[in-house]
């Protein structure tokens, strides 16, 4: 993927022209393979032997997600992959990013480790190109897996944390001190779901969309309390299992990789119209299409 639209342009000043759907942030799968594992969807194996076909059609259907999102209005800059860094792909870690702010995430485990630099290096040229306004980097100890594990909530203007997995309880202080808004920090207990965004989706119209067993009976009694009964979309687990979860909202849109007939009649009859997109392939590393994209000119209003 060309990395021209990294390149900074002349004036630093601000850009003030955000696309109708939003500006994201994707990387090209180049050098996306599943080579270890560090969550219970990563089957090296299953790579080594059908690593050719799974590489092929991961890279179709990331395309095919990057053209659904221009569809609907989005314009996207890419981040250069890296040899060496497979998991680069999954966007949606490498930095918090709100009214103009990137906060760039630390990795738990080492594999992760060497994206840091790297989307450092990413996020700085947006800056430069006027797409940001501030870098911040994590306070040294501290791990906070970017926008994976801290959804904002665009109605309660929260951030929901996930902790326990890869990310720090201690990292929503760190959220709430340089963006000012309240942090609900949740615990997430079941491994399958190891990142907010695997299992928790804030709507834009006040809803969410989530899986309560991914979550302790204290966590899910604070969604309830927070969003209220009335705005409750409980994917069915077949679904959560499917990473259906972990979707895009684009106005009144998803987009996620499949979902059952029952999931699409609750997102259809709340007014949502559902995109399915062929990236199934990306379960194999425990992502999909949250995952695959960071969205740069989020608003707090």
């Amino acid at each position: 993927m060309p990395d021209t639209r990294l390149t900074p342009a002349p004036s630093a000043a601000v850009a003030t022209d955000s696309p109708a759907g939003g500006r994201i942030l994707m990387c090209a799968p180049d050098h996306f393979e599943v080579s270890y594992a560090i969550n219970p969807w990563m089957r090296p194996d299953r790579w080594k032997e059908e690593g050719a076909l799974l590489g092929a059609r991961s890279t179709n259907g990331w395309e095919l997600l990057a053209a659904t999102l221009r569809d609907l209005g989005v314009e996207l800059e890419f981040a250069v992959p890296h040899a060496g860094l497979p998991d680069m792909v999954f966007t949606a870690n490498a930095a918090v990013v709100l009214d103009g702010k990137a906060l760039v995430a630390t990795f738990r485990h080492p594999q992760r480790q060497g994206e840091t630099a790297v989307f450092r290096r990413t996020f700085d040229a947006l800056k430069q190109r006027g797409l940001l306004t501030e870098v911040h980097d994590m306070p040294e100890g501290v791990v906070l897996e970017g926008a994976g594990d801290c959804v904002w909530d665009p109605v309660r203007r929260t951030f929901w944390l996930g902790y326990g997995q890869r990310s720090d309880q201690a990292a929503a202080a760190v959220v709430r001190d340089l963006f000012g808004f309240e942090v609900e920090a949740l615990e997430l207990v079941d491994p399958r779901f190891y990142h907010m965004d695997t299992c928790l989706c804030p709507l834009n119209g006040g809803e969410v969309l989530y899986f309560p067993g991914a979550f302790s009976a204290e966590g899910n009694a604070r969604i309830r309390e927070r969003f209220g009964a009335e705005n409750l979309i409980v994917a069915p687990e077949p679904d959560a299992c499917t990473l259906a979860v972990n979707a895009v909202n684009v106005g009144r849109d998803i987009v996620l990789a499949t979902a059952s007939p029952a999931l699409r009649g609750m997102l259809t009859e709340r007014g949502y119209t559902v995109h399915e997109t062929p990236i199934s392939d990306f379960g194999l590393s425990g992502g999909s299409a949250f995952c695959l994209t960071l969205k740069l000119d989020r608003k707090s209003k």
